[in-house]
């Protein structure tokens, strides 16, 4: 349950960052016509499902830690060597 909220919290949170430019005069109109809709329950499962999947895209992006500098030169070289033993 914890990860879940995480989740939805993280996707809402990057979905109002990359909709901030947007303009809120078509928003309120948008609003009105989902209000309107018969299959709202549907419409509010897929919002939140696609607000964990967004979520969980954040938190791999940031939360990921790169691997460290040495050892992805450790691992080139590694590679040099075994491609130069063929």
């Amino acid at each position: 349950m914890d990860e879940r909220a995480v989740l939805l919290v993280a996707g809402l949170a990057d979905l109002t960052v990359s909709t901030v430019g947007s303009a809120l005069g078509s928003a309120v109109g948008t609003i009105r016509g989902l209000l309107r809709r018969s299959d709202t329950a549907e419409l509010a499962a897929e919002a939140e499902h696609d607000l964990m999947a967004r979520g969980r895209l954040v938190l791999d992006r940031y939360a990921a830690v790169p691997p460290a500098h040495l050892e992805i030169l450790a691992r080139h070289a590694l590679a040099r060597r075994a491609a130069d033993d063929v």
